[in-house]
């Protein structure tokens, strides 16, 4: 996708690159619209062929703007538009995502008409002022030379005529805005008057493609009309299109002779609170404020008394009705006089008077399938007309029937179509004013190819053999759980996997396979390693790759959603027959919950992929986004955020989650950007899941990806959470705290050398809880304590985003042994995995993950959505390198699984059983927790973090301690003993217990061999310890029979 954003980081990015810009002496203000002035230079090798920008508005999607002209400082790109975004995004790549010069998204404040940035390659900061040596870029020449494009013999001439019912026309206050196609377009001038009235003379040059051309009048700086004009460039006679418009008329006619110079409503609307008053805009100054001047009716020709008209000014008129109108019903307005029109209901919209008028809390929509019929119901309440579309397949020219839909309550329409439909594709037209949609089902269940067409199913049938026997592996407390997060492609992409099913779905059913030396990858390797639950990343059908084109390299981590009811096509064996993609994600559940792990969705609920041709949008328009004024929010950083706190938007998510978990058994859910969403949509879900199981997780990013439209005290973000029952947030707080800030690769943390970090970690180990022991004050992000209970804190050291913790470690400890970070690793693997709350890990962090990119200049990719399978792919060939590592990890959650003392529940257990210890040295974290009441196998348990690079000596309580982690191993057997006081290695944590009769002693285990070890090193060339006697015996004896024969001669 579009690079998507933690919160964190536009949060940061926001606060660091928000400018003032200042308007360019001389330019000439544009009428409408906004214009970015980039130039970029300093390239070391002066070569700027296929560097271009990827740009984006404010809610709205990206594009491509090339460099167009240079300069003195280097390459200029001029972006203008017609809106008024707020803020523009941007980044300087080459060709299609080759390579970005700074990896980060920046963004420009757009407080002025004109805004002029340079830009320097490789520094994230840029000028707003013209740095030495540079100028300012000729605008006004760009200008002058569009206006002289109609006199080119090749342009394409638009000759608008333009009659105002004074007759009046002034160049000082009256301007055409003409663009072709999607182009940003400008201003023109009148050049005469005839007897129609002005006439502008517009010269465009229409990309290959292009047969329109938008336009409207600007009047004393305010659109003519309401609406924007496109004109059909396909009708020109020699190049040349004459449209005539008529002052207020949102209509405008080629054919002068139909011209209506009658006066229009041009616009009605309900107001935003109520259904009795209804806004309009005319095109002509009403005369009389009488009230029977004005008829109000519905489709069917009913009329509804005006009891009053309120005149706001010239063009604005309010009338209030006798009643309040029922908003299931399609109405018009006409008055005496003037052309009428329909009445809008955009204002209305997303109101909470509209969701307690038109809500419907019905369990029916979407396709209702049985063999003998199917119902269909969509909730659609701003259409006038809607038809049901069936297609013989789920892509081509192959429509079956198109049937109208009954418009029925609250808003929904209705059909119902006898016989077996499973396996047939579908779509909505939804009509909506003159614009007719066509649209997939928002619930609906499977898809064709590219997800264009939903599919009818016979559900029952997708179900493998076996699947209505499928349960949920056992679970209680999301402290239990140890969350290991993957990418269904990222398993199996690297030849080495084994794995036979590349980058499906299926590839998680394979067990048995093996790399290159024989050890264990896929399902087999996360069973081994002991994770209870395995986190999917988006699985749901989402936008950014081409499922008509699987044989050509695509990778996209999927926070693009395109239909989230529906499984994402590229990851099974066949996207373009629905069912197959329904099947074979229920296979890969159950093989995983055959094998006693559950799965976790990340979803992604907070923005859609694209807002202008999404579902939602085209299907009820604006009612399932936020907006700031005009301007579409954007708190997702993706260019658009859902409205979850509408009652429709809050019943898909939580139909939605409801039917993951009972349809495919799905055992959790991530939420991205989480702090979108309002509590009460969060509660909502939470309460909903309880119904079907209490044990299925909820959790999510407490953040938001930008500043949202949805008031702070109503975001689900991380301080909010311990508003929430058994709803979690990732802890940033231990994350950095343990490796440094993500945000700096160069920042260090407290396994990795940064000093004064011990209070960032204790705040961790207690789940973000509150602790008599542990001081706010001296956190390194200075967090309250916002979990409620630990099972609310999800801690972890990586994740998908950012950089990996290996790669992390290369770059701020570069100075540092590869022995050391292996160290360094390690520590943060035992914080993470000893601390209170829910550990989580990054698939491969247990082999020491990398994501190479050998464009960037650290050498590793912070962000690889996008990115090849060479960065992102599990490297299994490399696990037999790093078994030591591994073998740490896997030691570390049985030890996790086999103490309940590490998995408390309750804040107060916490306070009342785990003690700090003081007068420990500089870097060191210390503390005990009594077993006893946690119905723990030990009476006590020890827990030791050292920072620092040498050993340190601790003082124990009373008693002989076992030791079963220290720097080298971790698991569940002694090895060794200590009684008074411990020495810790530097860089290196360790964990003893007392009076565990459990616990396997050191004599057993040296009579165990480790199989996974052993395997390795003999797959590695190495040999067992019975070949190494034997070589040993026949070396000695080859010596000494050499000695023997020398001294013989």
């Amino acid at each position: 996708m579009r690079k998507r954003m933690t919160a964190g980081f536009m949060g940061i990015l926001m606060i660091l690159m928000t400018v003032f810009t200042c308007f360019v002496p001389g330019m000439q203000v544009q009428a409408a619209g906004k214009t970015l002035i980039v130039h970029y230079g300093g390239r070391a090798d002066d070569n700027y062929e296929g560097w271009n920008l990827w740009l984006w508005e404010e809610g709205k999607d990206g594009q491509q703007v090339d460099f167009t002209d240079t300069d003195d400082y280097g390459q200029v790109a001029v972006y203008q538009t017609n809106r008024t975004p707020a803020s523009i995004g941007f980044i300087v790549r080459l060709n299609q995502w080759e390579d970005k010069d700074i990896a980060d998204d920046r963004f420009v404040t757009m407080d002025g008409d004109t805004v002029e940035i340079w830009l320097t390659s490789g520094e994230a900061e840029y000028a707003t002022q013209a740095p030495d040596g540079a100028a300012t870029y000729d605008l006004q020449a760009l200008e002058e030379a569009r206006l002289h494009v109609y006199e080119e013999a090749d342009a394409a001439k638009l000759n608008i005529h333009y009659y105002n019912f004074a007759q009046s026309y002034s160049k000082d206050t009256i301007e055409a805005y003409a663009w072709a196609g999607t182009e940003v377009g400008g201003s023109y001038p009148y050049v005469e008057t005839d007897d129609y009235g002005a006439v502008f003379h517009v010269g465009l040059k229409p990309e290959d493609g292009v047969t329109t051309a938008g336009f409207k009048i600007i009047e004393n700086g305010d659109a003519d009309a309401a609406a924007e004009y496109e004109a059909d460039l396909t009708r020109a006679t020699d190049q040349t299109l004459d449209v005539y418009v008529v002052e207020g008329n949102p209509t405008f006619w080629y054919d002068k002779s139909e011209a209506v110079f009658e006066p229009v409503i041009a616009t009605a609307a309900f107001k935003d609170t109520t259904s009795k008053e209804i806004v309009l805009t005319v095109s002509k100054p009403l005369q009389s404020d009488a009230a029977d001047a004005f008829e109000v009716t519905d489709d069917e020709g009913n009329a509804y008394p005006v009891a009053q008209v309120e005149i706001v000014n010239d063009k604005e008129i309010t009338l209030i009705m006798e009643e309040e109108l029922a908003l299931s019903k399609a109405y018009s307005v006409n008055r005496q006089g003037y052309e009428g029109c329909s009445v809008s209901m955009d204002k209305i919209i997303g109101s909470t008077y509209f969701d307690e008028e038109l809500a419907y809390d019905g369990d029916d929509l979407g396709a209702v399938y049985t063999k003998e019929k199917t119902t269909f119901r969509i909730w659609a309440p701003t259409a006038v007309e809607v038809s049901l579309n069936l297609y013989e397949q789920g892509d081509g020219d192959n429509l079956m029937e198109t049937i109208p839909m009954t418009a029925d309550v609250k808003g929904t329409w209705v059909c119902e179509k006898t016989g077996d439909l499973n396996g047939v594709y579908y779509t909505y037209s939804v009509k909506i004013g003159n614009k007719v949609n066509e649209v997939v089902d928002l619930y609906a269940r499977s898809a064709g190819v590219n997800g264009n067409r939903g599919e009818i199913l016979d559900l029952e049938a997708t179900n493998p053999d076996g699947f209505d026997a499928d349960v949920r592996p056992a679970f209680s407390n999301a402290t239990d759980a140890v969350i290991y997060e993957l990418h269904i492609r990222d398993l199996s992409s690297d030849a080495s996997s084994g794995i036979q099913n590349t980058g499906k779905f299926l590839g998680l059913t394979e067990r048995g396979t093996k790399n290159s030396e024989g050890l264990a990858t896929g399902i087999d390797h996360i069973l081994d390693l002991g994770v209870t639950h395995v986190q999917i990343l988006p699985s749901y059908d989402y936008a950014t790759v081409d499922e008509t084109k699987l044989d050509t390299a695509q990778f996209n981590w999927g926070y693009d959603p395109k239909n989230y009811n529906i499984p994402e096509g590229s990851y099974s064996t066949d996207p373009y027959h629905g069912e197959v993609r329904v099947n074979e994600m229920k296979q890969m559940i159950q093989t995983l919950h055959e094998n006693g792990i559950r799965v976790n969705m990340d979803v992604v609920y907070n923005h859609t992929y694209n807002l202008a041709d999404s579902w939602f949008q085209k299907t009820v328009p604006d009612y399932y986004y936020r907006k700031n004024g005009d301007n579409y929010s954007n708190g997702s950083g993706c260019g658009n955020e859902t409205a979850s706190e509408r009652a429709m938007m809050r019943k898909y998510i939580v139909d939605s989650v409801v039917y993951w978990a009972t349809e495919y058994h799905v055992d959790g859910f991530r939420f991205d950007l989480m702090g979108v969403h309002d509590l009460d949509t969060m509660k909502a879900v939470r309460e909903a899941l309880d119904q079907v199981d209490p044990s299925i997780m909820v959790y999510g990013e407490g953040w938001t990806g930008g500043e949202s439209a949805l008031p702070a005290a109503q975001q689900a973000t991380k301080n909010h959470i311990y508003q929430l029952d058994r709803v979690g947030a990732f802890s940033d707080d231990i994350r950095d705290g343990i490796k440094g800030n993500v945000f700096d690769s160069l920042d260090k943390g407290f396994v990795s050398g940064k000093e004064g970090m011990e209070e960032s970690i204790k705040f961790g180990v207690v789940a973000a809880t509150p602790h008599p022991q542990v001081m706010i004050s001296k956190n390194d992000k200075k967090s309250t304590n916002w979990s409620g209970q630990p099972g609310q804190s999800i801690n972890y050291i990586s994740c998908h985003d950012n950089l990996t913790f290996w790669d992390k470690l290369a770059i701020s400890n570069a100075d540092d042994s590869e022995a050391d970070r292996v160290k360094m690793n390690k520590l943060g693997s035992a914080i993470i995995l000893t601390s209170q709350g829910v550990p989580f890990m990054q698939a491969g962090e247990e082999m020491l993950r990398s994501k190479p990119n050998e464009k960037s200049e650290s050498g590793f990719d912070e962000n690889s959505y996008c990115s090849p399978d060479a960065t992102n792919s599990i490297k299994w060939d490399n696990k037999g390198n790093v078994i030591d590592t591994y073998e740490y990890y896997k030691g570390l959650i049985a030890f996790r699984k086999a103490h309940s003392a590490l998995r408390m529940t309750t804040a107060t257990d916490i306070q009342n059983t785990l003690t700090f210890m003081s007068g420990l040295d500089a870097n060191v974290v210390a503390y005990t927790i009594k077993g006893e009441e946690q119905g723990e196998t030990a009476q006590n348990i020890a827990v030791i973090y050292n920072g620092n690079p040498d050993a340190v000596t601790v003082n124990l309580p009373a008693g002989t301690w076992d030791i079963c982690v220290n720097g080298e191993k971790a698991g569940c057997e002694s090895l060794g003993t200590a009684e008074g006081s411990v020495t810790v290695e530097g860089i290196s944590a360790m964990v003893l217990v007392q009076g565990d009769d459990t616990l396997g002693k050191a004599s057993a285990k040296d009579e165990q061999a480790d199989t996974t070890v052993e395997n390795a090193q003999q797959a590695k060339g190495g040999i067992s310890t019975p070949v190494a006697i034997l070589a040993t015996i026949l070396v000695i004896a080859v010596i000494v029979a050499v000695v023997l024969i020398r001294r013989k001669k």
